[in-house]
């Protein structure tokens, strides 16, 4: 893992932020496994004063307590803290292992057929495929409990809609460019959608209200349409 110390850069009087790598927005999965290595570190080693971390793909948001800290101690002491050695590293705790059940085509995955045919595959194969990965959620955005997951097989890329759906069902699993995610809610949207979950991503009552946290790892499981109903039941509303 590049153990290169990240740029950090103001992001508000409350926040710094550090950036990884050359900042050119490709999506490098050793950089994102570092972000979420780093915030590991710095949540087990947190003071009162530190509000909120936010991990993006390659970058790491801090949020602090201006009243608590002034933003140049607050930066010392984060550096200091990323510098410790790498044997911090293993102390921090483990990412979950967390399964997503997945009905693939038909109502619930209207791309699937035309994605498969745009990639050379069945509409089997394609959903084979994409069920054998295993993702990791770089980072949580768009919406309030999406997940864009890193580990998407490159054969499978695919170019969002050119006109977005004005409606995305809750639950809906696509792909978009290099990545797949998952829709928490309805809304609207121009990713490729391969099947549906019947899984609560988002419950703004739920503590934490999001299903899935960056750093977590994923694999999607199949299941018909049988199982959808069932455990459609079983989620909450």
């Amino acid at each position: 893992m590049n153990r290169r110390a990240p740029d950090v850069l103001a992001l508000a009087d409350d926040a710094w932020l550090l950036r990884y790598g050359d900042g050119d927005g490709e999506i490098d999965d050793a950089l994102n496994a570092r972000v979420h290595a780093d915030a590991a570190r710095l949540r087990a080693a947190a003071p009162a004063w530190l509000r909120d971390l936010v991990p993006a793909y390659a970058s790491l948001a801090v949020f602090f307590d201006t009243a608590a800290i002034d933003a140049v101690p607050a930066r010392d002491w984060l550096l200091a803290c990323l510098d410790a050695d790498e044997a911090a590293d293993a102390r921090v705790a483990t990412a979950r292992e967390i399964e997503i059940p997945v009905v693939y085509g038909g109502e619930h995955g209207p791309d699937l057929d035309s994605a498969a045919a745009e990639l050379g595959l069945t509409p089997q194969t394609l959903a084979e495929r994409h069920a054998a990965g295993r993702y990791t959620v770089a980072m949580i955005g768009f919406a309030p409990g999406f997940p864009y997951l890193s580990g998407l097989d490159p054969a499978l890329a695919l170019p969002r809609l050119a006109t977005p759906r004005t409606q995305v069902a809750a639950g809906s699993v696509a792909i978009g460019g290099a990545q797949t995610g998952i829709y928490p809610r309805a809304s609207p949207g121009g990713w490729r959608i391969l099947g549906r979950t019947p899984l609560t991503l988002f419950d703004p009552q739920r503590d934490p209200p999001t299903a899935l946290l960056p750093g977590d790892r994923v694999r999607f499981v199949a299941i018909d349409a049988a199982q959808f109903a069932r455990l459609s039941q079983l989620a909450p509303a």
